[in-house]
């Protein structure tokens, strides 16, 4: 699918959390591309490692050879988003190699299935590492060095955990609530320099987690018969970091087929 017409060619876009090909950060940043935005990935395969999935040990790198055949630049770095400097130097890096960042958007995130009485003060504090104190400093080092200029945008993607209960990943849902209470207030901070803030809560999306049975069960719920995919939360995040919505911001963005 080919994106014209959104006012990205040259932009430089930050997108975290792009290791697999089957991931929504894979899907963001391919659109971003085709829609001419310079693009550079995060991505950490030690978390990767340690879930039923997994991905390839060059899965990343190939990632970003498939961006650049767009035509655009592209460029990558594992990080560790819950080590408190990788913000600053992450962009310092993206400085370096593409240029001043007009888009971000904060894919990557911490989770494991964990409830009220398995969980541990450790598991607590590396959700709250990665998925908010990480992106909280990322979303304050693209402020710091934004200089005004047209088109600043910020995209959080979040989760369902204020439309119904989730007991098995409790400190994922605690993590994922304190990102949209960011996005609102944020929105606000950033409005004088006309960056915008918005949440995506892209709903049950198929990257490879769900079973077979599972994958069943959601599409019959579903008034489309099927699940979500990767390309219809790129498809909002596309729209929302483009010139045609600069007029919306603070906003939470669900889009889930109906569920």
């Amino acid at each position: 699918m080919i994106y014209k017409d959104y006012g990205l060619s040259g932009k430089v876009a930050l997108v975290t959390g792009v290791s697999r090909t089957q991931g929504i950060g894979f899907a963001i940043a391919r659109a971003l591309a085709e829609a001419g935005a310079n693009v550079f990935t995060t991505y950490y395969r030690p978390y990767d490692a340690l879930m039923p999935w997994g991905s390839h040990h060059n899965e990343a790198e190939e990632i970003i050879s498939l961006l650049q055949s767009y035509g655009v630049k592209a460029a990558g770095f594992e990080a560790n988003l819950a080590e408190s400097q990788v913000p600053k130097q992450l962009f310092d890096r993206v400085e370096n190699s593409l240029g001043s960042v007009d888009i971000l958007v904060n894919n990557a995130a911490y989770d494991e299935q964990v409830d009220i009485y398995s969980l541990s003060a450790d598991l607590l504090d590396t959700h709250y590492a990665v998925n908010v104190r990480g992106t909280t400093l990322l979303c304050q080092e693209f402020a710091h060095r934004h200089d005004g200029r047209p088109g600043g945008r910020i995209i959080n993607l979040t989760s369902g955990q204020s439309l119904a209960p989730m007991p098995e990943n409790l400190p994922y849902a605690i993590t994922k609530g304190a990102i949209e209470a960011l996005t609102i207030s944020l929105s606000a901070s950033l409005a004088d320099k006309g960056i915008t803030v918005n949440a995506v809560d892209p709903g049950a999306t198929d990257t490879g987690w769900m079973s077979a049975e599972f994958r069943t069960q959601l599409a019959m719920r579903s008034p489309f018969g099927h699940v979500g995919t990767p390309e219809d939360a790129a498809r909002i995040i596309l729209f929302l970091v483009s010139a045609q919505a600069q007029w919306i911001t603070g906003q939470i963005m669900r889009s889930r087929g109906g569920l």
